[in-house]
């Protein structure tokens, strides 16, 4: 199974789904719009591709791109013939929301759960979508680049003892 084998089965079972594709370090990375992210996985899982294992479920925060702020990348993998393909999808600040694939793979329970926890993004259809590694009165999502990194209030620091 080729990279151009299951792009070309993509883009002809969803012509309009498929945004954009690359292979960086030879692993298929295909762009989806977001509504159509749960077909396009049964798709993978139930054709004739059998890519059948979820390996990881993250998400990624843009600020310089709002319409594109917030992202979904899914891992998902052959284990027969060992292909991986990764699969993101991009959204607005505002719609923060897509449908989860718990019914597809059992293992994406805990990784929403804690791309809900650390992101914000809300999996419809989840059966417990709640904080797994925070508390669950914290109140944000500590990986959105929304704070500084370093506190610039700080005098005991030498940024020259640093590199800077």
């Amino acid at each position: 199974m080729t990279n151009e084998f299951v792009l070309e089965a993509i883009t002809r079972e969803f012509p309009e789904s498929v945004i954009s594709s690359s292979e960086p370090y030879a692993m298929l990375t295909i762009e989806i719009k977001k509504e159509d992210i749960k077909k396009v996985i049964h798709y993978l899982k139930d054709s004739s591709l059998e890519i059948n294992f979820l390996t990881d479920v993250c998400g990624i925060h843009y600020p310089e791109f709002p319409d594109k702020e917030i992202g979904v990348i899914y891992h998902l993998q052959n284990m027969m013939t060992n292909f991986r393909i990764r699969i993101k999808a991009f959204m607005s600040r505002e719609n923060i929301e897509v449908d989860s694939l718990t019914e597809l793979y059992a293992g994406a329970n805990w990784m929403e759960r804690e791309t809900f926890d650390f992101y914000g993004i809300k999996f419809k259809g989840h059966p417990d979508l709640r904080p797994i590694l925070n508390m669950e009165d914290l109140g944000y999502h500590p990986m959105l680049k929304e704070y500084r990194l370093e506190d610039g209030t700080r005098t005991d620091k030498n940024d020259s003892m640093f590199g800077r």
